[in-house]
């Protein structure tokens, strides 16, 4: 059902009545220079975003800036922090938008969104837990195991999140090639375009 979804909103949303007219979708994809400007956008709010979150996590860590409290310094940086994340997910939401049947039979991606899971609930995590007993550890210049912990996770799963992110634009896992039966079924192959090929096993 998910991928139905997907085909319609790549082909079908938004296209005219004549039997080339681009969908949507594809006139992103096939547009001279919004796409390179929609990508350069995406890649400087990422790294707005992580570069604030790392100095961050750093004081959280208790790694960096060890005599500013930890509030001070989220108050400082938590609007670059949601600048950055609000036009990151924007242009990410129009970059997918542009090819979703490539991005969903893409391992990368996958691993993007599950590292993205993973960052969410770390953040779930420090302000429903840890943030509540914030007055016991703000101007420690070492804050609480637990804190330093999320710190790092948060430091880990979004490095983890940029690395994927750039491994996307490489194919060596594209449906269509010769893959091991695993990586055809992370990818669900047997349903792209390109459909599922198995790498011969080689025997003696």
């Amino acid at each position: 059902m998910l991928r139905s979804f997907l085909v319609w909103l790549q082909t079908s949303l938004g296209k005219g009545p004549e039997e080339f007219d681009p969908s949507w979708s594809e006139a992103l994809l096939g547009s001279l220079n919004f796409w390179g400007l929609l990508e350069g956008t995406h890649l400087i709010s990422l790294m707005l975003f992580a570069g604030v979150m790392l100095v961050i996590d750093l004081r959280l860590m208790g790694v960096a800036l060890k005599t500013i409290p930890n509030s001070v310094i989220t108050r400082r940086l938590l609007p670059l922090v949601l600048g950055g994340f609000t036009i990151m997910v924007i242009t990410g939401t129009a970059l997918f938008f542009a090819k979703p049947l490539v991005y969903y039979h893409n391992i990368w991606f996958r691993l993007k969104l599950c590292f993205l899971v993973l960052a969410g609930l770390n953040i779930l995590w420090f302000h429903l837990v840890l943030h509540r007993h914030q007055d016991q550890w703000d101007a420690l210049e070492r804050p609480p195991t637990a804190v330093r912990l999320s710190g790092l996770a948060s430091i880990t799963v979004w490095l983890l999140v940029i690395i994927m992110g750039r491994f996307i634009a490489y194919n060596w896992y594209e449906c269509g090639k010769p893959q091991t039966a695993f990586i055809n079924q992370v990818q669900a192959c047997a349903t792209s375009e390109q459909g599922a090929v198995v790498i011969e096993a080689v025997h003696p």
